[in-house]
């Protein structure tokens, strides 16, 4: 981390505060109703003490993540920072996070339709095809930009972004420079015609350029050739938003330059994004179709990482996040060297006093996501030319080279694709039914079957297709008025891996202090093993503590398509949570 900068902005942002802040108070001047200096933050900190050999070999009696943050918010200043503590961090964490100090700080200007913020700061454009940063504690995400950005409402209906710095890397910042600027036009706003008609039209562009100092890093066994990589990456984002009465529809495209880097074999091939997306509801039914096709879409803010940090942008898995222990146990992590992904989603209410509604009325939701690979063939282009000059090289469409070598990966345009075309081989498929019937006025049940493929060597390198059909049952009893029980019944079988799987849980809510819960994940397939998880936990005003112990399996934890290893950690938890 570069300290000497941190702190220096650190010292401005809290400076900035009370100078910004020193006059606003309650009460009129030249007019305006000034707003009072208002402090919010929260502390999070979830700890570990270890029983037994953990999976990393670690001896560390005892884990930490915790976070501090801090905001100060005012009528034209604002600022915040986050000190975080990963000096013994949790399982999973030791190679990236370990350390501490404040990662996070920014101070934002305000006045009228202008915001300047200075520091540390999240962005997205459009979907996040192309830019989005955020952050994602539970997977070790943060990919936040240190630097500055600017946000301009010209006039009504217009909102323009501009923004540069450089990103995240755990505790330190790539030394690339990320800058973009985004533009959204609302059309509703100009037009009372479709204001009247409840209709409402939104127009998006974006542009985001990565400049990163070109390096010619020798890649191949022949000392004698070289790839020259790109110093300014490139790419743009076309969006429309077309809302109407219960319709909804997002088109949406995105390009970038070449951007050969490790996790493409080095390739010179140009990437791009297609998705479309519609939507329909009205009371008691809803229905969403999507569908997306992306190509070498990687981008990343350091060519040489492999790691979820160096993310500058983000692609949507287009798969149903699972909440059920089982139904979530094979997640599904974009493929962003390209993909077909379709997602089509059914929900419909029977209503009350009907054959199938019964008493209280069911609701049926059915969904269904495939995951494919993209067409990839021998293209003009795949075999480069690559200079051979003593120690020095150079890469695609040199003039006259002096002797020419071939090259079907590192170096080339890659491969062509037909954009109608699957390739060979399905990435992850599901299709899932989720029922959900009050029986009674105190108990409720919902009931979920999935049938599942998921492809392991694509996703975690190697372990061939699983084929798994899922079975969940999860009821609530309302036993007072103070009193609730939730009880889960979940059965994963399947002839792969490492075999069938079964879940049961029992969690006990005592408004409004407590809730204590019990599960039990075993393996009944390949292992016999037993991942038993107690908890209890306490709430009271904006605290929130929990103790816990168990044992909890290795596996990938996902959200939104980005996942990551967790090792397996046996022990006692204690976690603590503070709002204000």
């Amino acid at each position: 981390m570069r300290n000497d900068l941190h702190a220096l902005l650190l010292l401005l942002a809290l400076a900035a505060v009370p100078a910004g802040l020193s006059a606003q108070s309650e009460g009129q001047d030249d007019g305006t109703q000034h707003k009072k200096l208002t402090l919010s933050g929260s502390i999070q900190s979830d700890n570990l003490i270890p029983t037994g050999k953990q999976d990393d070999n670690s001896n560390e009696d005892f884990r930490s993540n915790t976070y501090v943050d801090l905001n100060a918010n005012s009528q034209y200043v604002d600022a915040g920072l986050r000190f975080e503590y990963l000096e013994h961090p949790l399982p999973g964490f030791e190679n990236d996070f370990k350390g501490w100090g404040v990662p996070y700080f920014y101070v934002k200007g305000k006045l009228k339709n202008v915001e300047l913020t200075l520091g540390t700061f999240y962005e997205q454009f459009g979907s996040g095809f192309i830019l989005r940063t955020y952050e994602e504690r539970s997977l070790g995400i943060d990919n936040s930009l240190l630097g500055g950005r600017l946000v301009v409402k010209p006039f009504k209906g217009a909102q323009i972004k501009a923004l540069s710095g450089e990103q995240r890397r755990y505790w330190a910042h790539n030394n690339s420079l990320v800058s973009g600027a985004d533009l959204e036009l609302s059309l509703d706003q100009w037009f009372k015609a479709l204001q009247a008609s409840e209709t409402y039209i939104t127009l998006g562009g974006s542009w985001v350029n990565k400049h990163e100092k070109a390096s010619h890093d020798n890649i191949f066994a022949d000392p004698t050739h070289r790839l020259i990589l790109p110093e300014n990456v490139n790419a743009w984002d076309a969006r429309v938003t077309y809302s109407h009465k219960g319709w909804d529809w997002l088109a949406e495209y995105a390009h970038k330059t070449q951007d050969p880097m490790s996790t493409n074999n080095w390739i010179y091939r140009p990437g791009y994004v297609a998705m479309l997306s519609g939507s329909y509801s009205r009371s008691g039914f809803s229905v969403l179709a999507q569908a997306k096709r992306s190509v070498n879409f990687a981008f990343r803010s350091d060519r040489s990482e492999t790691g979820t940090s160096s993310h500058i942008n983000h692609l949507p898995a287009f798969t149903q996040d699972q909440t059920y222990a089982l139904a979530a146990m094979y997640p599904y992590a974009t493929h962003p060297e390209g993909e077909w992904a379709y997602q089509a989603q059914l929900g419909y209410r029977f209503k009350k006093h009907t054959a199938l509604g019964g008493r209280y009325g069911m609701n049926v939701k059915i969904n269904f996501s495939h995951v494919h690979a993209i067409d990839q063939h021998t293209h003009p282009l795949t075999v480069a030319t690559i200079q051979q000059q003593t120690g020095t090289g150079y890469a695609i469409g040199d003039p006259q080279p002096v002797s020419v070598t071939t090259y079907t990966g590192a170096g080339s345009y890659g491969y062509g694709s037909a954009f109608w075309k699957w390739g060979n081989g399905t990435y992850y498929q599901d299709i899932n039914i989720q029922l959900e019937r009050r029986l009674s006025r105190d108990v409720k049940l919902n009931l979920m079957y999935m049938n599942q493929f998921y492809n392991k060597t694509i996703v975690e390198g190697e372990g061939g297709m699983i084929h798994s059909n899922i079975f969940v049952a999860d009821a609530l009893f309302n036993l007072s008025p103070k009193t609730r029980l939730r009880t889960e019944a979940q059965y994963l079988t399947t002839a792969d891996d490492k075999g069938d799987w079964l879940f049961a849980l029992a969690e006990l809510s005592l408004v409004p202090h407590w809730m204590i819960s019990a599960s039990d994940e075993y393996n009944v397939g390949l292992t016999n093993a037993h991942f038993w998880n107690t908890s209890v936990t306490y709430n009271v005003g904006a605290h929130r503590i929990q103790l816990g112990w168990g044992r909890t399996r290795a596996g990938f934890n996902c959200s939104g398509g980005v996942c990551r290893y967790v090792p397996e950690t046996k022990g006692f938890t204690l976690s603590y949570n503070y709002n204000f």
